[in-house]
């Protein structure tokens, strides 16, 4: 998208606004399927935490995508999208048993990462496929919060429980069709993800009537001008050669899953936001622009950067701004930043922000959410309404003492 599409959305539909660039979105779908050509079953189960508007997840669907579901909420919204129960995996952690059930009743393929859930359900519902997600004890992802295969991880059953679960499915004489992991986010060694691949590859010989291999995501996308990324292309290759000799071995033909997020959709996300005031301090110029990390938290909290442009002025003087909101908290997007020289009014646009952004924002000091929209063909169209004081009141209830 180019600054002036990005301007005359702003005009159209306000400020703070998410953009979201669909072609941008299916050349990210179609690079990761030709990285894995050769693999003849082939399934994309698209993470929809990362980015759950409903037009998003239809969009996803035409490209033949499945879906990722982490809560019976989202399995809900993908059904409501369009998807059908098979093509959904429900992967939750820490939810309740009912929940599970709620969602199985479905007809959702369910995927376990607990023991003690494994054994409950295996005895309730021992003709119901699950698939098994195990922890690898591999430390892969670019921050604390997003690696989520080493050993003090929350997920997952460790690949030293392997006995317990053949124990468990003895017992049950449940089916287990799938096994399933993911090491963290913003993979930067693709060495690291294959050295994990082979201890799936290992935890699926204890099971013989397997349908497929689910090896998440985490793949990681540039956030600047020269940022490392996953190379896709490579480990397409790589892993694609290892998972059909794996499957010669096994016995049984495979489909070959991944559950991708923020690969699909972040690089097509733009987050625009109206400069309120220019502050000089002893030390410092701030921008306050009309947002905070009540629309955009990845920077607070998980120390992300992204690029910010002046597209008001792209031309402009380069000089040092600090970014901040309007949240009566430290709200800091960018420290120091070189961008083209800002004035009040001018709006500034955020890249990268199709992942985790919209969808971690909150009505955090009352504020309403912003508006969605979807560039395609050349033209902006709305998918989320701006909200209102009416979507502030609405489910509180005052009582008159």
């Amino acid at each position: 998208m180019q600054s002036t599409d990005l301007l005359k959305l702003s005009e159209e539909f306000g400020n703070p606004l998410y953009i979201y660039d669909a072609t941008k979105i299916e050349q990210q779908y179609h690079r990761l399927t030709d990285a894995f050509s050769k693999v003849p079953a082939l399934r994309i189960n698209y993470a929809m935490k990362a980015l759950s508007n409903i037009t998003i997840l239809h969009l996803l669907k035409n490209l033949g995508s499945g879906l990722d579901t982490v809560s019976l909420q989202e399995v809900e919204l993908g059904l409501h999208a369009g998807f059908t129960p098979d093509k959904i995996i429900f992967t939750p952690n820490g939810v309740s048993f009912e929940e599970i059930e709620e969602v199985a009743k479905l007809g959702v393929q369910i995927n376990i990462d607990n023991l003690s859930v494994l054994e409950h359900f295996g005895t309730k519902y021992p003709k119901t496929p699950v698939c098994i997600r195990i922890n690898p004890h591999v430390m892969a992802g670019g921050n604390e919060n997003i690696s989520v295969g080493h050993i003090d991880s929350k997920f997952g059953i460790s690949i030293y429980q392997i006995p317990h679960i053949i124990r468990i499915v003895e017992n049950t004489k449940m089916h287990i069709n799938g096994i399933h992991m993911h090491t963290g986010s913003d993979i930067l060694d693709i060495e690291v993800f294959l050295y994990a691949a082979e201890i799936l590859f290992d935890a699926a010989k204890n099971f013989k009537q397997l349908d497929f291999l689910d090896f998440g995501s985490g793949f990681k996308v540039p956030y600047k001008k020269g940022d490392i990324e996953t190379n896709i292309e490579e480990l397409g290759k790589k892993l694609s050669k290892r998972f059909l000799a794996f499957e010669k071995e096994y016995g049984r033909k495979l489909t070959l899953a991944f559950e991708p997020g923020k690969f699909l959709v972040s690089e097509a996300g733009y987050f625009l936001a109206k400069v309120n005031v220019i502050k000089q301090t002893t030390s410092t110029v701030f921008a306050g622009i009309d947002s905070g990390f009540n629309h955009l938290i990845r920077p607070m909290f998980y120390g992300s950067q992204h690029v910010i442009e002046n597209i008001s002025n792209p031309k402009g003087k380069e000089r040092f701004y600090t970014v901040v909101g309007y949240i009566c908290e430290t709200d800091t997007f960018a420290n120091n930043r070189k961008i083209a020289e800002i004035h009040e009014g001018d709006v500034l646009c955020f890249r990268n922000a199709g992942a985790y952004c919209f969808s971690m924002a909150s009505n955090y000091n009352s504020r309403f959410k912003p508006a969605e929209v979807l560039w395609k063909d050349g033209k902006g169209y709305l998918i989320r309404e701006r909200e209102t004081m009416d979507d502030i009141l609405k489910n509180q209830i005052l009582l008159d003492f």
